[in-house]
């Protein structure tokens, strides 16, 4: 029998490795990742062919994105019954990590319990159900973030706070005209597990939700009082980076993936914002206001699903 220097992943184990990745949550779902498994390792790449100039010109989302790859990369090696070493090398080049196995070691529940769910994870754009999430469902999404990474759960005030913020972002991105053709490219049909570039069209109608996703033009933007009373019945968490820098945002993205499955294992819906967080004042009054302990990097609304299937 091969010792574990000489062997090489399946045929089967590839398969679960790449279709882990490649259900990852990104950034208009770019895709911006690319994975090889040579030996037994398994090493995380950024694309940076794959940008959005338009709505992330520096390029953080696209790391967000590449760090929720990487926990369901992490994820998909553990169910296999490997135990795991993970080294994200410093610098600018496109090596984003460096998944080594370990030895053999069996998973925990809550990492069989995440793996689960990557499957069912979706974007809730709509309105969630009108049930009250309780802080011992939360607890779970929001306790086992990676070092570095915050999260805050916004209560009424900084909710009234966040929704002057959103109602005005919206009307400048209906306005701007580049961001209104990038989300255009990037707006097609899914295949019907999900998996594909470009968004699903059907969540970016008139029907949905302005403060769940990206604005259209054809986007009804609802007036601050109303949007600030929407917001007050759903459950908003803000994730902060204690650093502003690539690690800082790879973090935020396992973190992100990390709490987003928690969630849909605790029978909840989610969404992710970045778009406002794109403008640096926008950020500084953020951190100021709400006195934050971080960096912000996202939003995620939370709730339960109104009997809509996620997009």
């Amino acid at each position: 029998m091969p010792n574990q220097d000489e062997r090489m992943w399946s045929g089967s184990e590839v398969e679960i490795l790449a279709r882990a990745v490649i259900r990852a949550p990104s950034v208009h779902n770019i895709q911006p990742w690319s994975l090889d498994l040579p030996g037994m390792r398994a090493e995380l790449s950024e694309r940076t062919d794959l940008s959005l100039p338009e709505h992330d010109p520096t390029g953080r989302d696209r790391l967000i994105s590449c760090g929720a790859a990487l926990e369901n990369l992490v994820l998909a090696v553990r169910v296999l019954g490997w135990a795991t070493d993970v080294e994200m090398p410093p610098g600018p080049g496109p090596l984003v990590a460096v998944v080594t196995t370990s030895g053999r070691e069996p998973p925990s529940d809550r990492e069989l319990h995440a793996y689960a769910a990557i499957s069912r994870r979706r974007s809730h754009r709509r309105p969630f159900a009108a049930i009250p999430v309780a802080s011992s469902i939360l607890g779970p999404v929001i306790g086992q973030l990676p070092p570095g990474v915050g999260c805050r759960v916004l209560g009424a005030g900084d909710k009234d706070f966040l929704a002057a913020l959103l109602e005005r972002a919206a009307r400048t991105i209906q306005r701007d005209d580049g961001v209104q053709r990038e989300l255009e490219e990037w707006t097609g049909d899914w295949r019907s597990d999900g998996i594909g570039d470009g968004l699903l069209r059907p969540g970016y109608d008139k029907a949905g939700l302005p403060w769940a996703g990206l604005v259209r033009r054809a986007s009804l933007v609802p007036d601050v009082r109303t949007l600030a009373r929407r917001l007050d019945a759903e459950s908003i968490l803000l994730f902060c980076a204690k650093d502003d820098d690539r690690a800082g945002h790879l973090a935020t993205g396992v973190a992100m993936q990390r709490s987003w499955l928690a969630a849909i294992d605790g029978g909840l819906a989610a969404s992710v914002l970045t778009q406002l967080l794109h403008e640096e004042h926008v950020r500084e009054r953020m951190t100021a206001e709400l006195n934050l302990p971080g960096h912000p990097q996202l939003i995620m609304r939370l709730g339960y699903p109104d009997g809509h299937r996620p997009s």
